[in-house]
């Protein structure tokens, strides 16, 4: 099996979702899908415990943005194979400090939670990040020889944010809880340099996964926090290609903080030999383009292990049709897009 399970028509597709309002567990007794597992829902319902080694993927990213930032943080477990990194990017001509690395056999630190409540660790040699759920939202915490950051991510009570399931068989299949628009405060020290994050300006974004992938693996996703042209708070989510073929999708708009579920499968289109021009992002409901500021390129390739992620920063500009038939549109909204593809 190979990801995509095939190409999503030009211009995108449409997709009738089901949303979950009961906690489900991901997995039946036996460690296989649980069909009623498959939708999506506004609050963490899923629990999430994968039995068996081998083939599992557990992983927690984060991405705090300020006017002068990023930061990232990033824990994935594959069971015989962790990462753990920690990044501090400026954003004035997006100068990169990359930390962290694999590691081999490692142990879960915490990711086997069903519920996701325990503190999340992960180390390579001099690396260290901690993320530790309070109820309130996450404390982020990273040690490396370069870069020390301590970071609260502050979530309501009532905070949505997206859940789905994506069944590609009985035996391959993957949870995501994609969250952003959250605020967050603290500081960042890279290089000697403080850096304070103040929640009135900086952004979080959160992407948790939790399943069994196929081998051969290629993903777009995208990710952005700004205004409408009415002024409205906006969040844009947006995935495609290792969700086409199946009747999910992680596409969704947070507007005033209400998360609405976009139903489209969506055509991504763009110039793998320029990545820095123009992408469009179209579906039936959906006219988006994105204009790259910069662009970055990761590899781990060891012939049967593989990552290759093309990642650009930029802003989106287009229009949304919600699911109530109200139209939004947008411009100068800042986030990223990337391409990932894996053999894992």
């Amino acid at each position: 099996m190979r990801l995509p399970l095939r190409p999503v028509a030009p211009g995108g597709e449409p997709v009738a979702e089901r949303e979950i309002v009961r906690p489900v567990d991901l997995c039946a007794p036996g460690g296989t899908l649980n069909p009623e597992a498959v939708g999506w829902t506004r609050h963490a319902l899923h629990r999430t415990a994968l039995p068996g080694w081998g083939r599992n993927k557990r992983f927690e990213y984060w991405a705090i943005t300020t006017p002068t930032s990023i930061v990232t943080m990033n824990i994935s477990n594959h069971d015989y194979r962790a990462n753990v990194s920690v990044t501090f990017t400026d954003r004035d001509g997006y100068r990169e400090i990359r930390q962290g690395g694999n590691s081999w056999l490692p142990r879960l630190g915490g990711l086997r939670d069903a519920r996701n409540a325990e503190p999340m660790e992960a180390r390579r040699r001099d690396v260290l990040v901690r993320l530790t759920p309070d109820g309130a939202g996450t404390v982020l915490h990273a040690e490396s020889e370069r870069i020390q950051a301590d970071i609260r991510v502050l979530a309501a009570p009532d905070h949505e944010s997206m859940g789905v399931v994506v069944p590609w068989g009985p035996r391959v299949f993957q949870y995501t809880k994609k969250d952003n628009a959250l605020a967050a405060e603290g500081v960042v020290v890279a290089d000697g340099v403080t850096h304070r994050i103040e929640p009135e300006t900086a952004t979080a974004v959160h992407d948790r996964g939790r399943g069994r992938w196929p081998y051969f693996t290629l993903w777009n996703w995208g990710a952005g926090v700004g205004t409408t042209a009415e002024g409205r708070a906006l969040g844009l989510q947006l995935g495609g290609k290792w969700t086409d073929g199946t009747p999910s999708t992680e596409n969704w708009v947070r507007l005033d903080g209400r998360l609405h579920k976009i139903g489209n499968h969506l055509d991504w289109r763009y110039d793998r030999a320029d990545w820095t021009a123009p992408w469009t992002i179209t579906g039936p409901d959906v006219d988006i383009v994105f204009r790259p500021q910069h662009h970055s390129r990761q590899i781990f390739d060891r012939w049967l292990i593989k990552s290759r992620s093309d990642t650009c920063f930029g802003h989106y500009e287009g229009r949304i049709r919600l699911p109530d038939g109200d139209t939004i549109v947008f411009s100068q909204v800042f986030g990223h897009v990337e391409e990932v593809e894996r053999r894992w």
